[in-house]
């Protein structure tokens, strides 16, 4: 199980708003598993709970959007869960507006991912979440808002948006992501919340 490590909140004047900084700690031997939901807006798929705990993930990450604070009491009967607010999230002083989250092997680094809400436009990202992404040293950018499943890059950054498990929006899938992160690897993927089968476009 990955450890958490003691978080730390700051204001940020890149993202206007509450900040906090994490830590995870790769398991020895294995990958580090982190499951990744948004815009849930307080009904998730009822298959998603399920689908989720099968994957065993190390942390989940909530890129907001919530709907609901008792949901991530739902999530974290699954895993340590690591959530920021959305724009339809009313402020809850244990829920921040970005977090900067650091991955280490052996107390190396390996990764730091911002973990924002609203960080694209289109496929681009946003100048401010560039800006707060580099003030963090993150090498990635985790959102959600659109509930489009995304993977890109832009601005030398990875991008990563899990999609929607909440109600669907138009015709978009209902989706969710898995990070596994190793010193030697970074592997990003969507699942179908609806049949539990790798999604891609």
């Amino acid at each position: 199980m990955g450890k958490r490590g003691g978080a730390t909140a700051s204001w940020s004047g890149a993202h206007k708003g509450r900040h906090l900084d994490e830590k995870l700690v790769v398991p020895a031997g294995r990958a580090l598993r982190l499951v990744v939901v948004a815009d849930t807006h307080g009904r998730p798929h009822p298959a998603s709970h399920g689908l989720i705990a099968a994957l065993a993930p190390d942390a989940i990450l909530h890129a907001g959007d919530i709907g609901s604070l008792e949901l991530l009491n739902r999530l974290r009967d699954i895993a340590p869960t690591i959530a920021v607010r959305g724009n339809i999230d009313t402020p809850a002083p244990e829920v921040p507006d970005t977090v900067a989250l650091r991955i280490n092997d052996d107390d190396r680094a390996v990764l730091t991912l911002l973990l924002t809400h609203i960080g694209l436009t289109g496929p681009r990202l946003r100048a401010d979440t560039a800006r707060a992404a580099g003030a963090h040293q993150a090498a990635m950018v985790v959102c959600g808002h659109s509930h489009v499943p995304f993977i890109g890059r832009d601005r030398d950054l990875v991008v990563f948006n899990p999609g929607s498990i909440g109600p669907r929006r138009f015709t978009l899938p209902i989706t969710f992501g898995v990070i596994d992160v190793s010193r030697a690897k970074l592997d990003l993927r969507h699942i179908s919340a609806e049949t539990g089968a790798p999604w891609s476009p």
